[in-house]
């Protein structure tokens, strides 16, 4: 074999050109990664609290408070109050502790003076009887399902629904089995104190929340039975995707519910057993895995009338791995929820768990990275997402029909770049629905667009698109479309999960 000799004086020259276009190469992502920040700087303004020193304040719920004040519970079983917590200077907040003692708190909620906290074994609510601003009555509201001390049996809760309810999202043991009653299993809490399981299914929650509408939803993380991150409804009777949890339709509390569901068959695709097994309801919303986050977390909705920009009624996701905050529109086709997800906003300290809006519109977000790692050097972090008044170029909504996709923008779009089929590209493509954990991604096709039809008021655009995928998640780039004032748009990726193809006249 010949064997190529190189001078001493080009190989060292050779390392040097290879480490400074690595290092330049590492700079212009850096560079680029900071751009985008600062363009989402622009309209969505970060403030960071100031933790108390030497406290340790990984929040694990978040609940604004009437006199302006916030609550957040935390992983160590803690509850802080937050004064002055929308003063435009996140210095002047003032923390106080208002509790301590509970066990790894995932859900507040407030009603009529108390203080409902989801921790690991119940539902408890609080209160501070004397007015010396600590918690001084505890009381058990609702019991009902096991814990065990494993690590993972979390328990996240949502706020209260407009019947009182409040929805529990139960972790499995370890995240793979359920060993104790109700693990992997989701359902209510009633005013009267009732714990009701609804929903099998559940692997590994990151946050309970609510629609505009009051439907009810869970984020689940990758894992066995998960190919990919999910946001998925919880509805009555339902089995969403993890059958490890089927021995508790057994329970006399869930018997009401009837036979426990089929057993899905390992290595198909969800919406092919979705259509042999009644109960199975496919996620509304499939997170690209590394794309859009890799652990879906705290779940909230804008019904802020317009303070927080123009997503009024859009969900918002965070994710703990990436600590950012991902942004959902949903849509009803044939019954049920499917839609698209959109990067929002990037740059938390730390790995975001919950996040909640405020009185004002903001939204409060609190992070940890203990256990998982996240982006965000940050251990733990308390901070608000503030509108700036300027509104972005954004895709507002992207709507199914049943030959393409109509988009809604947040600007009026220039006609020509807009009306130019170059300007977009997309493919499909899906997870594998398996015990083994997770999935790459699978099935991918490459659809055509076959058309592009603008409205009248130039906000709207009809995109024909030949070769839909039922099942499939439909990744759209839309990087050569420009605003009317030649803005290309903050955030060209969208992703529609498709789980059904309308079946309305054509041009409608």
């Amino acid at each position: 074999m010949m064997r190529l000799r190189f001078p001493l004086g080009w190989l060292l020259l050779g390392a040097i050109l290879m480490v400074t276009t690595s290092t330049l190469s590492g700079q212009s992502k850096r560079k680029k990664a900071a751009t985008t920040a600062a363009t989402e700087e622009q309209y969505y303004k970060l403030l960071r609290f100031e933790t108390p020193p030497e406290q340790v304040l990984e929040a694990g719920a978040i609940e604004p408070l009437p006199e302006g004040k916030i609550a957040v519970g935390t992983r160590r079983g803690e509850i802080w109050i937050i004064d002055n917590a929308y003063d435009s200077d996140p210095k002047k907040a003032k923390f106080t502790r208002f509790a301590h003692g509970l066990h790894e708190i995932l859900g507040l909620a407030w009603k009529d003076g108390w203080l409902y906290v989801t921790q690991r074994p119940d539902v408890s609510r609080i209160k501070d009887t004397n007015g010396d601003g600590k918690a001084d009555l505890f009381e058990v509201v609702a019991e009902g399902w096991e814990v065990n001390g494993d690590y993972h049996e979390y328990a996240f809760g949502s706020r209260f629904d407009k019947d009182d309810n409040i929805w529990i999202a139960l972790c499995l043991t370890g995240s793979f089995d359920s060993n104790s009653k109700y693990r992997g299993w989701a359902g209510k809490v009633t005013k009267e104190g009732k714990w009701v399981p609804t929903t099998s299914g559940v692997r590994s929650p990151g946050g309970v929340g609510l629609n505009a509408d009051g439907d009810v939803f869970y984020t689940d993380n990758q894992g066995p039975w998960n190919g990919t991150c999910h946001l998925k409804q919880i509805a009555p009777g339902a089995f969403v995707g993890h059958p490890g949890g089927f021995k508790w339709y057994r329970e006399p509390d869930a018997r009401y519910l009837g036979d426990a569901p089929a057993q899905p068959k390992s290595g198909s695709r969800i919406i092919t057993e979705a259509k042999r097994i009644p109960q199975l309801l496919p996620p509304a919303i499939s997170f690209p895995y590394g794309k859009m986050g890799q652990s879906a977390s705290g779940i909230d909705c804008d019904l802020s009338g317009g303070k927080f920009g123009p997503f009024e009624n859009q969900l918002f996701v965070g994710d703990q791995t990436h600590s950012t905050v991902m942004r959902v529109y949903l849509e009803k086709v044939n019954g049920r929820y499917q839609g698209a997800c959109f990067p929002f906003r990037a740059g938390f300290g730390s790995g975001v768990v919950p996040v909640r809006q405020g009185a004002d519109g903001s939204l409060f977000v609190g992070g940890t990275n203990r256990g998982w790692g996240s982006r965000g050097p940050k251990p733990f972090s308390i901070e608000r997402l503030v509108w700036t008044g300027k509104t972005p170029f954004e895709i507002r909504e992207m709507k199914a029909k049943p030959d393409g996709f109509e988009l809604i923008f947040t600007k009026p779009v220039d006609p020509d770049s807009a009306r130019n089929p170059a300007s977009y590209s997309m493919k499909t493509f899906t997870y594998i629905y398996q015990a083994a954990y997770g999935s790459p991604e699978v099935d991918e096709t490459r659809p055509t667009i076959t058309g592009v039809e603008l409205s009248d008021d130039v906000k709207r655009i009809r995109l024909r698109i030949k070769g839909l995928q039922e099942g499939h998640i439909h990744a759209l780039e839309a990087k050569g479309v420009r605003s009317a004032d030649q803005e290309p748009l903050l955030h060209p990726e969208a992703y529609y999960t498709l789980n059904y193809i309308p079946s309305e006249p054509n041009g409608k």
